[in-house]
């Protein structure tokens, strides 16, 4: 499987980073805390017992398993890879995007790469919780899918599987027996005293894949094509952009990071916005230096243009006076007489 690399804004990360696996710092430390079991096999930056080569492209797989309340959650993240998780016992608050809901007993949740989601509200709940993440080699909904290549389905049932999760993004479905007969295969996998399990565990995940299939044939699956339009890739790239506008993107760096090219890039960012990609930054920083203004008066103009990703004080004055028809100071006063 040929690797890329995509550029991903973080939803909170203070450090400039642009994307990182997630390292599921709170499980571990409740791990080592004893408050909660956990096994795992994992390659990279996730937690557990590093897996083999003879897997390659599987970045984790593993359970958790709370007995009692918790004091801790995983916070909003995605992953390098299309995620399955299966609660078998107990229940779980879950959030995928925009939708909060509350995991039961027998429920099986798919998230792609470009989905934040977040386990806990703000903490987990007791019970049985498995997953597995595997890399299928892109970050954004428009790019085509890449299976590891020990994934044995045939060309048409992976095709098919592939569409069913790309073109649907039902977040939560109730497992069938099989898949649940199938997770417990897996449980004995990782809790083998055997150091290489990878052939049982490429036997038991294309299983998996065999039965989500025919779980989604089941379901009546309704697939819709927009949902993989190159469009929407511009359209979530735009979305996260507000999270961190300071970065000092180029208009290249902005399109990598959308999955495209930087012709078809800009040309989704007029549809969207009737704004280059540089003119959308520059209104996306202006309206997080606005906020700044207004909620840390402690802040000097300066402080703000940096924060913001303005390269200098005067040039932040400058573009702001030639947007909003003031200065910063006078915006601050005018907006906020308290100070």
């Amino acid at each position: 499987m040929n690797k890329i690399k995509h550029l991903i804004l973080p939803f909170e990360n203070d450090n400039g980073a642009i994307f990182h696996a997630d390292t599921c710092v709170p499980l571990v430390d409740a791990h080592q805390r004893s408050v909660v079991e956990f096994k795992a096999l994992a390659r990279h930056t996730y937690p557990g017992e590093r897996l083999t080569k003879e897997t390659e492209g599987l970045n984790t797989i593993g359970y958790w398993n709370a007995s009692y309340e918790q004091d801790w959650g995983l916070d909003w993240h995605r992953n390098e890879g299309v995620e399955f998780h299966f609660l078998e016992s107990g229940s779980m608050p879950y959030a995928v995007e925009n939708s909060e809901m509350e995991l039961s007993a027998g429920d099986f949740t798919i998230t792609r790469p470009w989905q934040q989601h977040k386990v806990g509200n703000p903490n987990v709940g007791v019970g049985k919780f498995y997953w597995i993440i595997i890399d299928v080699d892109v970050r954004r909904p428009h790019q085509k899918w890449e299976w590891p290549d020990w994934i044995v389905l045939s060309d048409e049932d992976l095709n098919r599987l592939t569409l069913s999760i790309r073109q649907n993004e039902q977040p939560v479905w109730k497992a069938t027996s099989e898949i649940k007969d199938c997770f417990k295969k897996i449980n004995g996998v990782l809790n083998s005293s055997n150091t290489d399990s990878s052939s049982k565990l490429r036997i038991y995940i294309n299983e998996l894949l065999i039965l989500i299939l025919e779980m989604f044939d089941r379901g009546k699956l309704i697939l819709n094509e927009s949902l993989t339009d190159s469009l929407r890739s511009a359209k979530l790239f735009l979305d996260e952009l507000s999270k961190n506008p300071s970065y000092r993107w180029t208009i290249e760096e902005m399109a990598t990071s959308s999955g495209l090219g930087v012709t078809r890039f800009t040309h989704h960012c007029k549809q969207l916005t009737n704004l280059t990609p540089m003119q959308v930054l520059t209104k996306k920083r202006l309206d997080m230096a606005c906020n700044m203004l207004l909620e840390q008066p402690d802040l000097s103009a300066s402080d703000i243009a940096y924060n913001c990703g303005f390269s200098t004080s005067q040039y932040f004055t400058t573009v702001f006076k030639k947007h909003l028809k003031t200065t910063p100071q006078k915006y601050r006063v005018t907006h906020n007489p308290t100070i």
